[in-house]
């Protein structure tokens, strides 16, 4: 069993009300063996929402209190996503997953890249608030496209 980011099964929970499907990930929903999280919807977001960036580091800074989680109107969110990150992480440890696979460029998820923070649709190396989370935790951490090109699953 992993534990997959719900946007890319097909749920339309990204913060502009879609979703990142991937026909492999659904297929192993439908055989149950996958567990759908969406650490923005545990931290207490809607869908949809207003985009948000991390300012001033990584999802590891973040953690570390040294970044913020900033929507693009200036509201710092910055509480919701580590309540969010913490409370995915109590389900992928109550069900003893090790493989978790996370939408790529996320706050939350990045595994390997993120938005720079400045609004601008630059990407820079580094992961979300929820990834940095389940790394520390000892989980194995994938993107989208990592798990695509992987034959473990």
């Amino acid at each position: 069993m992993i534990a997959v980011s719900s946007c890319l099964a097909g749920i339309e929970c990204r913060y502009n009300g879609t979703h990142s499907s991937v026909e492999k990930i659904k297929k192993l929903i439908d055989q149950n063996k996958a567990l759908l999280i969406c650490p923005e919807l545990l931290g207490g977001f809607s869908t949809p929402r207003e985009s948000a960036e991390i300012v001033g580091g990584t999802g590891e800074d973040v953690l570390d209190g040294k970044a913020r989680v900033i929507e693009k109107s200036g509201n710092d969110v910055t509480e919701l996503y580590i309540k969010g990150a913490y409370k995915a992480l109590k389900i992928i440890q109550e069900v003893n997953i090790g493989y978790v696979v996370l939408k790529e460029s996320s706050p939350s998820c990045g595994s390997t890249m993120i938005y720079s923070g400045e609004f601008s649709n630059t990407k820079i190396a580094g992961e979300g608030v929820t990834a940095s989370l389940f790394k520390r935790a000892g989980i194995k951490v994938m993107s989208e496209k990592q798990f695509l090109n992987t034959s473990l699953f």
